[in-house]
């Protein structure tokens, strides 16, 4: 009888660190994949990136639109700007411009 004991207790151990294994492992798993995990911030990281890329690339163009809307103010217009404006407006083009007719490929 005290071998049945023995072999109990062993067995008992034996299962008992085999399931704290597996728990650790689970959360461990889900550590690194999970939907909060060390890949899901990588993840988050990188779209955080791509995003800074393009507000950069946005905030550039529309300083330029600003640019030119400064230039179309009644207080301090621009008559080059005016001209190029009315002109493609009104489709109308001066007797010295030279035009190009470009033939799509």
């Amino acid at each position: 009888m005290v071998t049945y004991r023995r072999r109990r207790s062993i067995l008992t151990a034996l299962a008992l660190y085999t399931l704290a294994a597996l728990f650790i492992g689970y959360f461990g798993v889900n550590a690194f994949t999970g939907n909060h995990g060390l890949r899901a911030q990588q993840d988050l990281e990188q779209q955080l990136a791509k995003m800074n890329v393009e507000l950069a690339e946005l905030k550039a163009e529309r300083a330029h639109w600003q640019h030119r809307v400064s230039l179309l103010r009644s207080d301090r217009i621009d008559p080059d700007m005016l001209d190029e404006r009315a002109r493609a407006l009104l489709g109308y083009a001066d007797p010295n411009d030279v035009t190009l007719l470009l033939h799509p490929r």
